[in-house]
């Protein structure tokens, strides 16, 4: 096994215990390597770098967009789920990056609420 076999199958390991299913047919491949999320877990991702480079920058959404955000997110999910309409992988992947940035939000304003919570009791 080379090099890059034995790093594939770690990042697969990790993609697995982040609690992806690792689907093939719902994943990307590049280089004949799948990748070790599906993809839209690949979209929640890059979603939430997205949203860390625009927390960073003082640029910030709403909390009811990014609830929005999210919900384009679980609806891809659920109009494939009870099978209505079949997703595709570019589908997936926009809505897992809209869904990657509602949630990021969402986490950033739960956590200003809990500091200014905090702030409360200290003083």
């Amino acid at each position: 096994m080379n090099k890059k076999d034995k790093t594939w199958i770690k990042l697969m390991n990790f993609g697995h215990r982040m609690g992806c299913h690792q689907m093939e047919e719902r994943s990307f491949s590049f280089r004949g390597y799948q990748f070790p999320v599906c993809a839209r877990c690949t979209g929640v991702l890059i979603g939430e770098l997205i949203s860390i480079i625009l927390i960073i920058l003082n640029i910030k959404l709403n909390i009811i967009c990014s609830f929005i955000l999210l919900l384009i997110m679980g609806l891809d999910w659920f109009i494939q789920y009870v099978k209505i309409l079949e997703s595709n992988n570019i589908r997936r992947l926009l809505t897992g990056i809209s869904g990657g940035i509602g949630l990021t939000f969402i986490y950033y304003y739960i956590f200003i609420i809990l500091i200014e919570l905090v702030k409360q009791v200290i003083i």
